[in-house]
């Protein structure tokens, strides 16, 4: 076994990290997973009996093995930024604040049936469920709300429409 901790670091640092890097396949979630997993060890250190590489190739590798399970796939580092989309998004933001505005402006019932529906994209027999009212009182008020959405001075027509 080797005397301390700081020995083991020392000449094994470069194995560990090639390790880490052929299971991460990126240098520097290498270097990490190597940290760690010295970290993890160093807290064990003096309970480890004989050669302590197994135990810490062990670490490793259940570590590794939890990192992929958790790791969010969402982004993927690259060297190159991707294309953005051009175009004016405040125009976009605007027509969405128009639409809010012209939805506050409804009646409370009308507000609701609007919400559920297209929003928390209930059916309208799950509305009148929820509301506590019959079905034809869901399609009446969602069609007068549509209708006042429609003549909504704020609100373009086509988004009205949605």
């Amino acid at each position: 076994m080797m005397d301390t901790f700081a020995e083991y670091v020392m000449t094994r640092s470069a194995r560990l990290r090639r390790t880490a890097y052929v299971l991460t396949g990126d240098w520097d979630t290498a270097d990490d997973l190597v940290q760690t997993a010295l970290a993890k060890a160093w807290t064990a250190w003096r309970r480890i009996d004989g050669d302590p590489d197994p135990y810490v190739y062990r670490i490793l590798t259940h570590t590794h093995a939890s990192w992929w399970r958790r790791r969010w796939r969402g982004e993927v580092p690259t060297e190159r930024l991707p294309e953005t989309p051009g175009g004016d998004f405040s125009a976009e933001a605007e027509e969405k604040a128009a639409v809010w505005a012209a939805i506050r402006e409804l009646s409370g019932r009308q507000r609701a049936v609007i919400v559920l529906h297209y929003f928390e994209e209930l059916t309208l027999p799950q509305c009148a469920h929820v509301l506590g009212c019959s079905l034809g009182t869901v399609k009446t008020q969602l069609g007068r709300a549509l209708a006042k959405l429609r003549v909504h001075p704020g609100i373009r027509s086509e988004e009205a429409a949605r």
